[in-house]
This record gives structure tokens, sequence and C-alpha cells, in this order.
């Protein structure tokens, strides 16, 4: 199998092998080091803002962003989402479940936030803004600079789904002035599923600290208590962060989190340059690194996904709804290589030729 898809994706054979070993137990010193270091690189390759923490939670990333929303706002709050697809679809839902007052900036699939459909919302008295800084289900990448710039301008508490985009694009929550950074272990840190982690600036844990969460699990205070030990209050996917680990330690011995984002950008540029002969339109005015969106001309989308993964053992990423016929993403993202896209490429055209494409 070669998978092009956006999570969870292609792990070297380090973090493989640490896959195929039994868990050890994990309230030892041993395993808070690891922890304690899990923590630092996070901060160091999130550009975090000094006094930042780092909260590992054993959850998909929607567990994460429900995380974020309910202890950082409340019925008290006013939020700004930013739905420009799914996962912002996702933001919104939550605040509705958790009765958080909000509103949307609802987007056209496949456009990006201008700065004119943002500052219609200026002084307006929100006091949070909500948005996936990459929208994975579309492929468009907003402005975290000129989102950050509005959020200072308004005083409003910004957090930042990067679950997708972290290490593939660049991201510095102390330029971009955001308060709260989502990632996940299955997207460019390139590891199983299973585990989300939330970068959380002073300001952050200052609102936190003054939450009453109606939860458990979902309690971050509790988080960042024991992870002040490099412990987790519950029983975590051990495996999953000693995998996180080894790949965070790999990145830094590579040169940090600007090798790793040159590395993803030249493998979507150079797969970006090579279907420029097919019949594929990409489907977005502002692209990340990390996936590809494209539109095939003449064939439904998902039936372009079934003859790859069929045919040729590659996966591509359909989407679903009323988007399933008309995109797929190609991503960038994992332990890929140039060759790698030449095989793509190679059955991309084996299908163009054979009226399936």
């Amino acid at each position: 199998m070669l998978n092009f898809t956006v999570g969870p994706v292609q792990s070297d054979e380090a973090v493989r092998m640490i896959g195929a070993e039994n868990i050890p137990y994990f309230r030892t010193p041993e395993f808070s080091s690891v922890m304690l270091e899990n923590e630092r690189l996070m901060n160091t390759f999130a550009h975090a803002p000094e006094g930042a923490r780092t909260v590992f939670l054993t959850v998909s990333g929607t567990g994460a962003m429900e995380a974020a929303v309910i202890n950082c706002f409340d019925q008290t709050d006013k939020v700004l989402v930013i739905n420009g697809g799914s996962f912002g679809a996702r933001f919104a839902k939550i605040c509705r479940i958790h009765g958080i007052p909000f509103e949307e900036i609802r987007l056209e699939y496949g456009r990006t936030l201008t700065r004119e459909q943002l500052y219609q919302y200026d002084q307006k008295g929100f006091t949070g803004l909500l948005v996936n800084i990459h929208e994975t289900s579309t492929g468009v990448f907003y402005d975290p600079l000129m989102i950050g710039e509005f959020c200072r301008r308004n005083d409003i508490f910004f957090v930042m789904d990067a679950i997708s985009s972290f290490l593939a694009d660049e991201l510095d929550m102390s330029a971009i002035g955001n308060d709260v950074m989502i990632t996940g272990s299955q997207k460019a840190l390139a590891c199983p599923p299973g585990v989300s982690v939330l970068v959380l600036s002073h300001r952050a844990l200052e609102r936190i600290r003054g939450k009453q969460v109606e939860s458990l699990y979902f309690d971050l205070k509790d988080a960042l208590a024991n992870g002040e030990r490099g412990q987790t209050p519950f029983t975590p996917a051990v495996g999953t962060l000693l995998q996180i680990h080894a790949r965070l330690r790999q990145i830094e011995e590579a040169g940090g989190a600007a090798v790793e984002q040159r590395k993803i950008a030249a493998l979507a540029a150079d797969f970006r340059s090579k279907i420029s002969d097919l019949p594929l339109e990409i489907c977005s005015d502002s692209l990340s690194n990390a996936v590809t969106p494209l539109r095939p001309k003449h064939v439904p989308a998902y039936s372009v996904f079934t003859a790859l993964k069929d045919e040729y053992q590659i996966w591509i990423c359909p989407n679903g709804g009323e988007l399933q016929d008309r995109l797929f993403r190609v991503g960038h993202i994992g332990a890929l290589t140039v060759q790698d896209n030449q095989t793509l490429l190679e059955a991309l055209t084996d299908l163009q030729k054979r009226g399936l494409l």
C-alpha cells in the first residue's frame, strides 16, 4: 500500500518498530522524562510564547477541538467560527451542543477567507475565534497572520486547529498571537492516530484555570497538573506517545520544524508540477503544503479513489457528502518521497489512457 491520504499517513521504519514492541508501564520516571521532552519539543516546533504548556490527550482531533472549546469558552462568550467545510462546521456544532453563543462566517468550498469578509465582524463584541487554519475537507489554507492581527485588534481569544497544517506550513504561535494550537499524531507527525496535542499560551492557561468544566476526562486543569511531572491523569496511548517522542527527536536532529516544512513543501510542489497535463483541476485559491485538492474534469472523484485503491494499491483521500463526486485530495505528509509521487503520477496517467480519469 502507498498512502497519499492526509491521516493516518505513512510512518517510517523507526516509528513502526516502536509500534511492534510491547507497551511499557508508564507511571515511571523514564516515561515522565519522555513526556517532558515531548512537551519541550512541541513548544519549540510551534514557536510557542514563553510560559506556554503542551497537553497530550488520548483522543481524536475532534476530542481536542471539543476540549479547547469547553475549557476556554462558556455561555458568557460570543465566538466567531470560520466555517469553510466539514471541520469548520464541526466547531460550530461543538459550540451549539455546549450552548456557547456563536456566529459563523460561511465560506464557499474552495475559497479562502478574505480580509474584507473577516473585518465585517470588527468591533462587534466577539470574545473568541475558532478556525481550522487548514480546512482539510477542501484543502483551503487560511492566512493565520491576518486572523491573528484581527484577534489582537479586537482582544479576541484565538483557538487555531492546525491538525493537518502543523509542520507542513509555516506556523509561528508567537508571531500569529494565537492562544491555543491543536494538532494530532496521525498527520505530519506521521504516527498512528489516537493522540491529539494542545499547545496553550499563558493567556490560555489563565483562562483554563478560571473555568469550571462539566467534564471529567476533558478538564484540562487536571491534565496540566499531571503534566508538570510528565504524566497524564488517565491511561494514555503509551505506545503512540513513545512514537511521537521518536518523531520529535528525529525532526530536531534533522534541523527542526523549518526543515520538515521545506521537505513537505518540496513534495507538494513536485506533485503539483507533475500533474499539469492531466485532466485534473486544483480546487483551492489558497493551498497548504499538506494536501492538494483535485477535481477530475471527466469522471466522478470517488471513482478515481476506488480505482487507485483496488487496482494499484494506492490510497488517496476521498470526500463524503456533497463533495464525494466533486473532489479528492492527495496528501504530502508522512513518509513519502519524490519517487512515490512518480508512482502515483504513473497510475493516474494509466487511468487516463483507459478513459477512467
